[in-house]
């Protein structure tokens, strides 16, 4: 039994029967033949809704009707077209909300990957209903999940609803995925090691503790998840099916955890910012998992920056009584994010997390108290940035901002910004209370360009 065999065994299993939600996930070659037996176990049913893109539908869309016809189920269809792509939107999900509002008997069935997952996800939410998910790509943590990163009136946001009741993934139809989006899910994935360090820094700070089981469910096993990325390029049944339990386990963390903490951070924050401008490249919308592989390297730079620094002798009253007030940082977050709709949002996520100076300086004292042990965590916790590099390019995943059309001043106005747009306290956060923001950009500005100027700190 290989590995990622034995995983779906000793971590997924135990995830499904823990779930409130998901009753049934099916990981395996030739997988899609249990999607009509699936789905007369987790639902009365008979009238199935089969909704999709065409590129989704095309990789497993006939198979999945036909299993879904022997096991005596009436199908329907609603399938969007890949020209152009379907967005993370709520307005995108409307038509598949409407008519499953229409048709209460309906059976929603999700077939494809991140978007039409999401789009799907939430349209079955809106109506209360329950639906079974087909993956067919490794390109991204969703399908397990219990949220939907879609836009609402152009900010995008994690929307609570609810996962999916089953999802039958087939390993034959995954792997035959453009390999470029099984390395978007390899970007995706890589993307919970700096989530982590975020994660270490809210901790230290009081900001959010740990969940330890959260915690454990995906840091534990990242190492594993992520080991021989040539394997990803290469669509290597093996490595791509590791992946996929690795991205279906973090979908379980942010059920187990409420939030999608356990597999968002700095990184994510990056992504979204470029997402919600519409980022495309050479004529294609740049996909989340490519954008995260860039916001990773990004934010590991910052960590390897942060790493080096000795933060034990802060003297907190000093740094608080200098530090910007809340009318500086509205101001700072409005010359930052010109968009008015996106600001307006922004300013709710600013309000939010916006510590006084008695907050403040509490959190610098804990800096001041932990920092020695919380720096050495960190330096065994993440990666180097150069180590990363190596990773997502053996993937075949872009690393650097020119890889998906962003010059050096977009990409540092986008890290300047990104803080703004969620509340999760990272290291963005992190280092603009500490007062090393400025001097932390600066410092890792020329290491984004390029691999040329890496170097491990001390």
């Amino acid at each position: 039994m290989s590995g990622w065999q034995e995983q779906i065994k000793t971590l997924i299993d135990p995830c499904v029967a823990a779930s409130k939600v998901t009753d049934v996930v099916r990981i395996g070659a030739g997988a899609l033949r249990d999607v009509g037996p699936i789905a007369a176990k987790v639902t009365a049913s008979r009238r199935a809704l089969v909704m999709a893109d065409e590129a989704g539908f095309g990789a497993a869309g006939e198979a999945t009707i036909q299993a879904l016809k022997a096991a005596g189920c009436q199908v329907d269809t609603l399938i969007k077209p890949v020209n152009p792509l379907p967005s993370a939107s709520v307005e995108e999900a409307e038509p598949f909300r409407a008519v499953l509002a229409d048709n209460p008997d309906m059976f929603p069935v999700s077939v494809g990957s991140g978007v039409i997952n999401d789009l799907v996800k939430y349209a079955a939410f809106e109506t209360d209903g329950r639906y079974l998910t087909v993956a067919t790509a490794a390109s991204m943590d969703g399908y397990t999940s219990a949220g939907a990163p879609l836009a609402r009136g152009g900010f995008k946001v994690t929307i609570p609803v609810r996962a999916p009741i089953a999802m039958v993934a087939d390993l034959d139809v995954i792997t035959s995925a453009p390999a470029e989006m099984n390395a978007w899910g390899f970007g995706d994935l890589a993307g919970k090691v700096p989530a982590g360090g975020d994660w270490i820094l809210a901790d230290l700070v009081g900001a959010e503790p740990i969940d330890a089981h959260a915690w454990a469910l995906v840091q534990d096993h990242l190492s594993d998840w992520l080991a021989g990325p040539e394997g990803i390029a290469a669509s290597d049944e093996d490595a791509v099916a590791r992946l996929f339990v690795g991205l279906t386990a973090v979908g379980f963390a942010m059920e187990v955890h409420g939030t999608s903490r356990p597999a968002s951070g700095a990184d994510h924050q990056i992504a979204h910012l470029w997402e919600m401008e519409g980022l495309k490249f050479r004529g294609r919308k740049v996909s989340h998992g490519a954008a995260v592989s860039v916001g990773t390297v990004a934010a590991l730079a910052l960590f390897d920056w942060l790493i080096a620094q000795y933060l034990s002798r802060v003297d907190p009253a000093q740094i608080a009584s200098h530090a910007p007030d809340l009318a500086t940082r509205e101001a700072t977050l409005a010359a930052a994010i010109t968009d008015p709709g996106i600001a307006s949002r922004a300013l709710d996520e600013l309000r939010a997390k916006h510590a006084d100076r008695a907050v403040h300086e509490a959190r610098l004292e804990r800096i001041a108290a932990g920092w020695g042990a919380t720096r050495s965590r960190l330096h065994r916790h993440l990666m180097r940035q150069s180590e990363m590099v190596d990773m997502l390019r053996a993937a075949g995943a872009p690393t650097f901002a020119g890889d998906i059309g962003v010059g050096p001043h977009h990409l540092m106005a986008t890290m300047r910004a990104a803080a703004f747009i969620r509340r999760r306290y990272t290291i963005f956060d992190f280092l603009h209370e500490t007062g090393l923001l400025d001097a932390a950009m600066a410092a890792v500005a020329p290491k984004l360009v390029s691999n040329a100027h890496l170097k491990v700190p001390a």
